[in-house]
């Protein structure tokens, strides 16, 4: 078997053992079918407790309807350019237009999110050797897959068509996606994309309006839930083995992507095009934000439980990623022994977890597979 050494990948756990994606051989190597480890059989069995199909209306009805020219999807105050002069500019259905099409960009952005840990997650089908690693990874990506599948689906019927990556989430998939180190696979969408996401999905179904989108985000997150355990399995598994050396290249990536992703990830300067359709200048849109908003503005947005970064930096303080080298990067934006003192739970557990009892009782009355259909 052709392994990758140790001080490239950083596993130290037979679990996340790997080998070269184009190692073939080594997956069928007999004894390797009796290296398969029992630390992801938990939610493996799980799988069937939050089965959903995009395609059926049982879970999902695509065919609701909202107006999207007349009703706000995300409310108003949730929207910050509409909380400064640029408000000013504009008629009601204007505002209403510009909103929703920002909530485009965002599901878009999630869209695009949710390919890249698809892809990733069929990459690492190529190089994990234990079994259970990989039929979990396997797993996730049939749940990404209806991910893709959702949230294509819910922009196809409310806009007709999604927007293009923004330059910074691109940047950011296509690092992980293509990388062949296989802690920042982990790291960058267990622990980093699946935060981001949890933070994103909690925000959207406790604020919107859209009662399809409260439901798909709420099946969805009933997935990455999952996924977040994952991640969370190598981190428990692995970073007590690091060396100091080792440690300081998981924790300095992970706090260069954070202000990467902090400083561009929402920036109006992603979506400038979105401005031109009102004839506004998007150098002006971010300058009338900041001054409605202030310095501390994005300080104080993170004080809210769903704010997607603080749930990314509560991720990285509980997996043991953040110590006293890089709080320096975290402690300006967020009181890291207020997040330590929230305990282990995770914003979006409670509505995965009634989001599963909604499935479950949905699919108790599912046709069993191989049941003879009645006349």
């Amino acid at each position: 078997m052709t392994h990758h050494p140790d001080d490239a990948h950083i596993t130290h756990d037979p679990a996340y053992s790997v080998v070269a994606p184009d190692d073939f051989p080594a997956m069928i190597e007999v004894d390797r079918y009796e290296m398969r480890s029992d630390a992801f059989d938990g939610i493996i069995g799980a799988t069937h407790d939050h089965f959903w199909d995009p395609f059926n209306p049982a879970y999902l009805d695509y065919a609701q309807p909202f107006d999207i020219e007349r009703e706000y999807i995300m409310p108003p105050d949730r929207v910050p350019e509409l909380n400064s002069a640029v408000s000013d500019r504009l008629d009601e259905s204007q505002r209403i237009r510009l909103a929703n099409n920002i909530t485009r960009f965002r599901m878009s952005g999630i869209l695009h999110g949710e390919q890249g840990a698809l892809s990733l997650s069929a990459s690492l089908c190529d190089i994990l050797l234990d079994p259970g690693a990989q039929e979990y990874a396997a797993n996730q990506a049939r749940e990404e897959a209806r991910h893709v599948a959702g949230f294509g689906r819910y922009i196809k019927v409310r806009w007709g068509k999604a927007y293009p990556c923004a330059d910074e989430l691109g940047k950011f998939l296509n690092d992980i996606v293509l990388s062949p180190i296989v802690y920042k696979k982990l790291v960058g969408m267990q622990i980093m994309l699946e935060g981001l996401a949890m933070g994103a999905f909690a925000d959207t179904h406790a604020h919107t309006r859209d009662p399809l989108l409260k439901r798909l985000v709420q099946l969805v997150m009933t997935d990455e839930a999952f996924h977040h355990k994952f991640g969370k399995i190598w981190a428990d598994r692995t970073l007590p083995k690091l060396s100091a050396e080792e440690h300081e290249k998981v924790e300095d990536w992970a706090a260069h992507v954070f202000e990467s992703l902090l400083f561009n990830l929402t920036s109006i300067s992603q979506r400038t095009y979105i401005y031109d359709e009102f004839g506004l200048d998007w150098q002006w849109v971010r300058d009338a934000v900041r001054e409605a908003y202030g310095r501390d503005s994005r300080r104080n947005s993170m004080q809210e439980s769903t704010n997607i970064f603080r749930v990314l930096i509560k991720t990285l303080l509980k997996a043991g990623i953040i110590t006293d080298r890089t709080r320096h990067v975290y402690s300006p934006w967020v009181d890291l022994g207020e997040l330590v003192g929230e305990g282990d739970s995770m914003v979006g557990d409670a509505i995965a977890a009634d989001g599963i009892e909604y499935l479950r009782e949905i699919n108790r009355k599912r046709r069993v597979i191989g049941q003879k259909l009645t006349a």
